[in-house]
């Protein structure tokens, strides 16, 4: 047991510094793009605001935000902004929600839901696999009757739904 006078070594991560100035350089690049399509249309006033002219003061107060972050991440101490088991985490939930993603289009929403569902329970809660069959049929199924037969909202189809004639 340590005292509390003793320092415990950080857990290793990765660093702030450079995941804030990643964030600058991406905010700026994006800021410069909103400039140049907004001068590109017309940032002046001629007799009234051209069509860039509002989009370029907020891509100007979006390039000075970004560039406040970049002199700001080489002023604060540079401590861990997250660590590797705290990342490994979000690659966790993010891992199955990039699938479920990359699944709407060729599967339909209901189909790639029903997978999502399955491997977000199976690798996230480990649920009993009763539980997680069940809840990945019983999902779907209910936001088809309300979303497809209630409401009348189509939402994206697959192979799955074209056979059954939806």
């Amino acid at each position: 047991m340590s005292s509390p006078d003793e320092a415990e070594a950080p857990e290793p991560g990765i660093a702030r510094r450079p995941v804030e100035v990643a964030t600058a350089a991406i905010l700026i690049g994006l800021a410069g793009l909103v400039l140049w399509d907004s001068y590109g249309r017309g940032a002046g006033w001629d007799g009234g605001p051209q069509n860039g002219f509002f989009p370029a003061r907020v891509g100007w107060l979006f390039l000075a935000a970004a560039l406040f972050i970049l002199f700001q991440s080489f002023r604060s101490e540079n401590q861990v902004f997250v660590t590797w088991r705290q990342l490994a985490q979000v690659v966790r939930v993010l891992g199955p929600l990039v699938l479920f993603v990359a699944l709407i289009a060729p599967l339909g929403l209901y189909v790639a839901a029903a997978i999502f569902i399955v491997v977000f329970m199976g690798v996230i809660a480990t649920a009993r696999w009763w539980s997680i069959l069940l809840t990945a049929v019983l999902v779907p199924l209910a936001c088809f009757w309300i979303f497809e037969l209630q409401f009348r909202v189509p939402l994206p189809k697959g192979p799955l739904e074209a056979a059954l004639g939806y």
